[in-house]
């Protein structure tokens, strides 16, 4: 009996172990992949190829060349910390001494290690050195690099999103970074305040564009969507504004436009901080008329106000909201800039704004170089 229990405690003891090695194995191998461990695994296997490679070379130079060692060499700059990267390149320039020791003279004979395979490998090294070290100073692998890019994305896609609106109105938005980047200093933070009878929307041009502008953009669009329905609405502004001086951005203005529509009565009030004006497009006259508040720009000086202008939305009538990239460019002014856009919302206003917002910038600033951002809200007849 006390041999039977030793065995049956030796062999628990070894599931244990086991069990443990396996837990730290899986844990090391979760925090690696997420950026967060060491890379010993990954070094260890990189160091293993080297031999490998070299081993190849020497027993068959044409298929496997002396060159083949920038494979580990580029990984190794993807994969490792710039301290860890050092310890595989003298593996690698070792394996290349092997290599030419054993081949003989690059002058005997085709596959030796030639002075344009040292240089290949030496390039490719000191880019991989380079990406490594970039990679070290912003902190973010390239493992997780592109996921919390695409992270980010969505949060300003979502945070843009324009809540649903109750029967009778329409709305929808149309975003088009400059460039064709995923990233834009345009941007929209909307909500539904005073138990959903209020919507307030603020469209957002902050200075610069595309990759510039984006990230000021997403902590700005973080920071209003806070403030969005905590204020009162005559609040807001000033508050974005006392914000963003905060700050202290070299590039550190904005312009704003400031919606707030109560959806029973359709009334509404047009805040704005330097922004171009809205245009309302009256369904009893055909006619577009231009809402112009005033407003210095957000992040210019304190104690700046913001003066509303009024207006009404009846059934059938349109609100546009839009940043300047949409009628400015380098061929026109903005007064120009507006009478194509309001030419071209003419084409929508028997069938409906129905998916009209992608294709008004399609049409009016296809090409332009800048961040483009258009907003419509309809009140349906």
């Amino acid at each position: 009996m006390g041999r039977r229990g030793g065995v049956d405690s030796y062999a628990a003891r070894m599931r244990k172990s086991a069990h443990r090695v396996r837990v730290a194995l899986r844990r090391s191998g979760v925090d690696y992949f997420r950026g967060d461990g060491s890379d010993w695994i990954a070094l260890a296997g990189l160091l293993l190829t080297v031999p490998a490679i070299a081993f190849g070379t020497i027993v068959n130079p044409v298929w496997c060349a002396p060159a083949a060692l920038v494979l580990p060499i580029v990984a190794g700059g993807l994969l490792l910390r710039p301290a860890s990267l050092l310890s595989l390149y003298a593996a690698a320039a070792g394996a290349l001494i092997v290599e030419s020791v054993v081949l003989g003279p690059y002058t005997q004979g085709p596959a030796r290690v030639t002075p344009g395979t040292v240089l290949v490998v030496a390039a490719c090294g000191f880019f991989g050195l380079l990406i490594a070290q970039f990679r070290a100073r912003v902190g973010v692998p390239w493992r997780r690099g592109g996921t919390m890019l695409f992270d980010l994305r969505e949060r300003i896609r979502v945070q843009s999103a324009l809540p649903r609106l109750p029967a009778g109105w329409h709305r929808e938005m149309a975003l088009r970074p400059a460039g064709g980047q995923s990233f834009s200093g345009d941007f929209v933070v909307a909500a539904r305040t005073n138990g959903g009878r209020t919507l307030e929307v603020l469209l957002t041009d902050v200075s610069g564009k595309g990759m510039d502008a984006g990230s000021r953009a997403l902590l700005l669009s973080g920071a209003f969507g806070g403030l969005l329905g905590s204020l009162p609405p005559h609040g807001f502004l000033p508050a974005a504004n006392a914000y963003l001086l905060r700050q202290d951005w070299d590039e550190g203005f904005a312009t704003s436009i400031h919606l707030v529509l109560d959806l029973e009565s359709g009334d509404y009030e047009l805040l704005s901080a330097g922004h171009l004006p809205a245009l309302q497009l009256h369904a009893g006259s055909g006619r577009w008329e231009e809402k112009a508040a005033e407003g210095p720009l957000l992040g210019v000086y304190d104690g700046a106000e913001f003066h509303p202008v009024k207006g009404s939305l009846r059934p059938g009538d349109v609100l546009m909201l839009f940043t300047d990239g949409l009628v400015e460019s380098a061929d026109r002014d903005i007064a120009e800039g507006i009478d194509r856009l309001t030419g071209e919302a003419d084409r929508y206003v028997a069938a409906g704004f129905e998916g009209a917002a992608w294709h008004l910038i399609e049409a009016c600033a296809k090409d332009v170089n800048d961040d483009r951002a258009l907003l419509l809200i309809s009140r349906k007849g």
